[in-house]
């Protein structure tokens, strides 16, 4: 019996052109990701190197470009959020019938375009549906690492066969699977969140 709901953030419940940054990146000068900067990047995702750091790294790369074109680059994965998730996900919250936590791999230029395109109002009503909200930035930990999920299971004593994961990342999913995690692989353009009963009918308590 599944207990724990345990949900991605990225192309769950906010859209994502998880291309648009490659794509905007090329506009400044960079055409691919060097090992060199997905470290950089893995850094800054778990709040190991601030912003300014982040974006000085990056301006020293391409110097022709500025701070500002650089941080709208790499906030242009960011999209909407859609207000019938959000709704959804309040009528889940307030069912009380799962423990819901949400872990996700961001960072803090992220999640101040999340804002601004949600409104913080929004934002927090999101927030608020959650008994946990882990961001990789403030726990200093990543997926698909072991220790992220070790993590969530061991502070909320959570049986690994009695949560279920969502996330559209396949590596992610793999990573949760083998420490006995139920997994939802979900597809953003074949599938969305608020078909959670639907598609997980093994799920035993079916939200009203």
């Amino acid at each position: 019996m599944i207990k724990t709901l345990l949900f991605d953030f990225g192309d769950v419940f906010i859209n994502l052109d998880k291309e648009a940054p490659n794509i905007e990146m090329k506009k400044l000068g960079i055409h691919s990701f060097s090992n060199e900067m997905i470290e950089i990047n893995k850094q800054y995702e778990t709040g190991k190197i601030a912003t300014t750091q982040f974006l000085e790294w990056y301006h020293k790369v391409v110097p022709c470009s500025s701070k500002k074109q650089l941080a709208d680059a790499w906030n242009s994965i960011i999209l909407t959020f859609p207000e019938y998730r959000l709704k959804f996900l309040e009528r889940l919250a307030n069912s009380k019938q799962y423990q819901l936590i949400l872990l996700s791999n961001t960072n803090n230029l992220h999640i101040k375009k999340v804002i601004e395109n949600m409104t913080l109002k929004r934002y927090n009503r999101f927030k608020n549906c959650f008994d946990a909200f882990y961001l990789s930035q403030e726990i200093n930990l990543r997926k698909p690492d072991k220790n992220i999920y070790e993590f969530v299971l061991t502070t909320h004593n959570i049986v690994p066969s009695e949560c279920l994961f969502i996330d559209d990342t396949l590596e992610n999913i793999i990573a949760a699977k083998k420490l006995g995690i139920q997994v939802w692989n979900i597809s953003a353009k074949k599938e969305d969140i608020v078909e959670l009963f639907k598609i997980n009918k093994h799920l035993l308590n079916h939200l009203n």
